[in-house]
């Protein structure tokens, strides 16, 4: 599933072709006054309006292609709870509330489905993270120590056990975190727009923003078909952020991530791989992520190619990696190979901040944007809604553009690289070779 995607249609993927039956979102045209106006309806931007909706706020989510068209609908379906961070660290830094906002991720994102009845394939089954050589064993065990201390349902992996999980013999051991799991991503997005509109919010797609400018009433939002004068704007564009205020763009690292995906399996080999329905994502440098979608294909994902629709011909590093995982299905053909951008920040933390008086932007969730991206979504309605800041459970922190950014993709793909080697190393070698 590849070539050239014409008039900001929906890329070809697993998720495109699985997901639940498209809603219209009508393009925005004439002149219109909101309470809030959100840029971007991935998870952020509708789980905002989803927010501000229910709290009897007039929101409108402009769009420029449709709902779940980025990342959102394109990333590999995990709930992942938790931070690139420790939570030791975390709240050494931030205080217990963050580490409970961003493990209670997951909550969110399932109660939401519950609620709202979306039809998007949720399994909660939890999330494994396995080791790949001893030193990484170390590090994940004393993870799962930090979280256990704070009453997480957790489970140390022993590698008997990680191996009846995982339905390979490739890891020395890991954890599990049964707060994590798995949905149809593009399912899920849609289902967000869904609710959002059910709940008054304004949904409106091939509506990209044009020009941002304040007024005295508060901010004047221009598509090129249609003026907004809204009192607060929310910036949710993530990886796809332009320069519609000047310097966002610069704070994150737009990154492909980039998946594969098999046929249907066979029942036999189904249940040898997962059997038990997590998901996983390991400790490589440049980790591996997979799991069974809902129609027993295997996903396997990982750093790719600098494409928005990559080809077969760029598959060969997930394919092998799915030869050595799991070598029961390395001769089946792959249905479905796609991309997405995610947003890394330099310092591996989101970013929630307050651009201006009532502008506020949330991006950079490093691989985990399923729930965070949702979470930030409820941290930027309650900005946008009036809390004080100070009540908002996340820390929120001035715009700083990194230094050099245009140098930050060539620096990616040759730490890529680099990490590449690194890890072809270890696995032969053990973790000697670091």
């Amino acid at each position: 599933m590849s070539g050239m995607v014409k008039n900001g249609a929906l890329p070809p993927s697993l998720w495109a072709a699985t997901a639940t039956t498209k809603k219209e979102y009508p393009r925005l045209q004439g002149v219109h006054l909101a309470d809030v106006v959100i840029v971007g309806g991935g998870f952020t931007g509708l789980s905002a309006a989803l927010h501000l909706a229910e709290a009897g706020i007039k929101a409108l989510v402009l769009e420029a292609h449709e709902p779940g068209w980025g990342a959102s609908g394109r990333n590999g379906g995990q709930v992942i709870p938790g931070l690139k961070y420790d939570p030791d660290e975390l709240e050494s830094h931030f205080g217990p509330e963050v580490v409970k906002t961003a493990g209670g991720g997951p909550d969110l994102v399932f109660s939401l489905i519950e609620k709202h009845a979306i039809d998007c394939h949720p399994v909660r089954k939890g999330w494994i993270q396995p080791a790949h050589d001893s030193k990484a064993l170390g590090t994940v065990l004393g993870r799962a120590a930090q979280w256990a201390k704070r009453g997480v349902d957790m489970e140390v992996l022993e590698k008997d056990r990680l191996d009846q999980l995982m339905g390979t013999g490739f890891y020395v051991g890991g954890w599990i975190d049964k707060r994590g799991g798995g949905i149809q991503p593009l399912s899920y997005a849609r289902g967000l727009a869904a609710a959002a509109a059910k709940a008054g919010a304004g949904i409106h797609g091939d509506s990209p923003v044009k020009a941002l400018s304040r007024a005295p009433a508060g901010w004047i939002v221009e598509t090129g078909e249609a003026t907004i004068t809204a009192q607060k704007v929310i910036l949710a564009t993530n990886g796809y952020t332009d320069h519609l205020w000047p310097g966002l763009a610069k704070t994150v690292v737009p990154v492909y991530s980039f998946q594969i995906a098999t046929r249907p399996l066979g029942d036999n080999v189904r249940r040898s791989i997962l059997p038990e329905g997590q998901v996983a994502s390991d400790t490589r440098r440049l980790l591996w992520y997979y799991r069974l979608d809902h129609q027993g294909r295997l996903v396997m994902g990982g750093r790719g190619p600098f494409k928005e629709t990559p080809g077969y011909d760029d598959a060969g590093s997930l394919k092998s990696a799915i030869s050595r995982l799991y070598p029961q299905v390395a001769e089946d053909p792959l249905e479905f190979v796609w991309a997405g951008k995610v947003a890394m920040t330099q310092d591996h933390l989101p970013h929630l901040h307050v651009l201006a008086d009532g502008l506020y932007a949330g991006l950079g969730f490093n691989g985990r944007g399923v729930a965070m991206g949702t979470v930030m979504g409820r941290m930027l309605a309650l900005l946008a809604g009036g809390a004080d800041p100070r009540d908002v459970p996340f820390p929120i922190t001035a715009m700083k553009p990194m230094a050099f950014h245009r140098l930050h993709r060539p620096a990616v793909m040759a730490i890529a690289e680099y990490y590449k080697i690194r890890d072809a190393l270890e696995s032969r070698f053990g973790s000697k070779a670091a």
